[in-house]
């Protein structure tokens, strides 16, 4: 009987975009997935003198470490082996060993059947006498394998290195590689098609596989029935698994009524497409939704489900989630629906820019869905495929082409790009090649010159797109089913929009006023890259033209000049560049001018909301914040970011608000910790002075928590206002009241 899997496994997809249904690509950093064959083929490579002959009186701790040892010797001697004999005794269990030389011996005479057609093989066995015989000893207990026999002399030719890995026991097909073979021989995979594509895959030449194509045959008929019966039962799960995930997002929705979902039907009344999101995500898409990245790399092999989600950068240059969509497959209907439905979510609102991988049927569908939404392919998208597309085909030459196209990045214009990629594709030989006939057919989303301008708030980079794949991968840690997948959804966006910033010291570097103003308004993050663009600033000269604009050129490089216009008036710049339109944050020849111009700190226009320290997301816990009783809190963590901006300033700030904060923190937890819970108290709302606090009627849900000193502490669940009008927790009122107003004071 079948068994399905114990765990909902997620892949990247590795269907290429030209379209060519037998056409896979893998991606760059997969290497250590797919490296089996690889070691195998370096493994042959050291030579047998890097390992000792086996002699008589060698010892092992057991009789596997002997077999693997003998083994090894063997395939780089041009042999294999095979376990001939082994002796029992009561009291020492197994305690001789015979390893052979696979041809060892000679095979039985067999008659043959009457009446039948049968396939007379000859034996491979000729009697070859090349042997390791093992005896185990006891000593104080522990016991030890010594080889008692042993004979390296052969009565046939072993076999070169490229000849030995094709031997029986040498050719395994690993798990890895037999998931692949059944999942594209599902898919309709002809069996030489499925070894081309494990091939590429694995980046090696044909023929290097560690097994042939016969033995992925076999395994496949061997396997037929048993995939077959697995299919049903995966059915069934499926079913099962989807009403249970509806129906945790309908009581999801019954306890957060932000929480949003969706979900379609097929003409036999199962359920197709799943889409939700949290109140937090749309609250965090309606401050930064500027610009969303729609992530589709990976699919559920259990389910045969596509996952795509919806990610954004908050200001301090983090990933936030906005929404997620598990669809039945890639059809423009169900691509359309997953667009349709993740803009409803967000209140109509279509982003600036949205951030997809290469592929036809999301360019079709953003098209038709979000007509006025710039869309880009993003430079780390493109270069992942680059290297499964043309490092086989172009072998030693591929270094040298891979150089090239990394050049058409730094292209000015549309024009001047065209030409450079007609000459990469004549010197490479690569006129008709579909690869690149479908990264030409979509420059318009990839080419700087053709999306130079287009708002991408610092989200087109190697570091935005590994912090991705690291919040992916936390996503799919074990999950069992796609309840549990939901449910780390969750965790992982709420981890995500409430990860704790640490304070930092921003320390000044070209000590010029527009430096240190722009500390007080950024976050850490966008305060960074502006700073970085100051320094750099430095170093370039200003040439004023005869209209008012200036060109501006570095020191050193005659190339890449700038203009930048300037408008007095109504203080606007405009870099040829397009950096400010492109991340937000001015770029190093605007920066320039403002420093030529003797401007003490930036226009408020050029900060955008953005990137600004009171753009930050309020921390709340669960999903929403009720209104009147939110209130205390969005005012304490307002008092918060006030307290961080002005702590960095210098180091001196830094260190004292550090001293003192953890001190009355500690000192106020405490307090807490001693006072008694069975009084029916629940939280405090600190809008109010604390006399006036004590007036509210409602009350919230308590469970309670040991800590490993055995402590039990109350855990609220909802906030609400104190009941209480005395007693010992009117002081921690006080306590805390008289922190908020530290804070406001502490550095006047």
């Amino acid at each position: 009987m079948a068994s399905i899997p114990s765990k909902n496994v997620w892949i990247r997809r590795q269907q290429c975009p030209c379209g060519d249904w037998k056409c896979y690509v893998s991606c760059e950093g997969e290497g250590e997935e797919t490296s089996v064959a690889a070691e195998l083929v370096k493994s042959e490579r050291v030579s047998s003198e890097a390992m000792v002959s086996p002699y008589v009186g060698m010892v092992f701790k057991n009789d596997t470490d002997a077999f693997e040892y003998y083994g090894n010797f063997a395939r780089r001697n041009g042999f294999s082996i095979r376990k001939e004999r082994s002796r029992l005794s009561p009291q020492l269990g197994v305690y001789k060993r015979d390893f052979v030389c696979y041809r060892s011996g000679f095979a039985p005479a067999k008659k043959k059947p009457i009446g039948e057609n049968h396939r007379d093989r000859k034996s491979v066995r000729c009697g070859c006498d090349a042997k390791m015989y093992l005896s185990k000893e006891v000593s104080e207990g522990v016991a030890q394998w010594f080889v008692v026999q042993f004979s390296n002399v052969h009565n046939h030719e072993l076999l070169e290195d490229d000849q030995v890995r094709l031997l029986p026991a040498y050719r395994k097909i690993h798990e890895a590689d037999q998931e692949r073979i059944l999942l594209l021989s599902k898919a309709g995979f002809p069996i030489h098609r499925i070894v081309k594509v494990l091939e590429l895959e694995k980046g090696i030449h044909g023929g290097q596989l560690p097994f042939l194509e016969r033995d992925v045959r076999n395994f496949v008929q061997n396997r037929k029935k048993i995939v077959q019966e697995h299919d049903a039962l995966l059915n069934e799960k499926r079913e099962i698994d989807t009403i249970e995930l509806l129906e945790t997002c309908k009581a999801t929705k019954e306890s957060d009524e932000e929480f949003v979902y969706d979900f379609t039907v097929d003409a036999n009344d199962k359920v197709e497409h799943v889409a939700w999101s949290y109140g937090d995500s749309v609250n965090a898409y309606d401050m930064f939704g500027d610009v969303v990245y729609f992530d589709t790399t990976y699919s559920s092999i259990t389910y045969g489900l596509l996952l795509g989600v919806w990610l954004g950068i908050d200001n301090h240059g983090r990933t936030i989630f906005f929404g997620c969509v598990l669809l039945q497959d890639e059809t423009p209907r169900s691509l359309a629906w997953a667009f349709q439905t993740f803009i409803r979510f967000m209140r109509g609102t279509l982003p600036q820019t949205i951030l997809t991988d290469l592929d036809p049927g999301l360019r079709d569908a953003i098209r038709s869905e979000l007509p006025g939404t710039k869309h880009v392919i993003s430079r780390w998208n493109i270069l992942s495929k680059v290297s499964s597309w043309f490092s086989l085909y172009l072998g030693p030459r591929y270094a040298e082409f891979k150089s090239e196209f990394d050049l058409l990045y730094s292209v000015e214009s549309s024009e001047d790009f065209e030409i450079r990629w007609d000459q990469m594709v004549s010197m490479f030989g690569l006129v008709s090649d579909k690869h690149l006939d479908l990264l030409f057919s979509f420059r318009e989303y990839w080419v700087p010159s053709y999306i130079r301008g287009c708002l991408l708030a610092q989200m087109a980079t190697s570091a935005y797109f590994k912090a991705v794949d690291t919040f992916l991968k936390g996503v799919f840690s074990a999950q069992t089913c796609l309840r549990s997948f939901f449910e780390q959804v969750g965790i992982s966006a709420n981890f995500q929009s409430h990860e704790h910033q640490e304070m930092q010291y921003l320390q000044l570097k070209t000590n010029i006023p527009i430096e240190e103003h722009a500390r007080s308004i950024l976050t850490p993050f966008a305060f960074n890259a502006l700073q970085h663009e100051l320094v750099l600033a430095m170093q370039y000269a200003a040439s004023e033209m005869a209209d008012g604009s200036y060109l501006i050129h570095h020191f050193k490089k005659m190339d890449g000049e700038r203009l930048v216009m300037w408008i007095e008036d109504s203080e606007q710049i405009h870099c040829s560049c397009k950096e400010f339109e492109s991340s937000g944050m001015l770029c190093r020849h605007a920066l320039r001018i403002f420093i030529i111009k003797n401007y003490f700190q930036l226009p408020d226009k050029y900060y955008l909301s953005r990137w600004r320290r009171e753009s930050s997301l309020a921390l709340s816990d669960g999903h929403g914040i009720e209104s009147n009783d939110g209130h205390w809190f969005h005012e304490y963590q307002r008092l918060t970011e006030t307290l961080f901006a002005e702590s960095s300033i210098t180091k001196e700030r830094s260190e004292h608000v550090h001293r003192e904060l953890m001190k009355e923190i500690t000192r106020l937890l405490n307090e807490i910790r001693r006072m008694p819970e069975s009084d029916g108290v629940a939280a405090m709302d600190l809008t109010e002075s604390p006399n006036a606090v004590c007036n509210g009627d409602r009350r919230r849900r308590q469970t309670k928590e040991t800590d490993e000193g055995g402590r039990t502490h109350t855990i609220i669940s909802k906030r609400c206002k104190v009941i209480d009008r005395g007693g010992p927790k009117l002081n921690v009122i006080k306590s805390i009241w008289k922190i908020r107003k530290r804070m406001e004071i502490i550095f006047n």
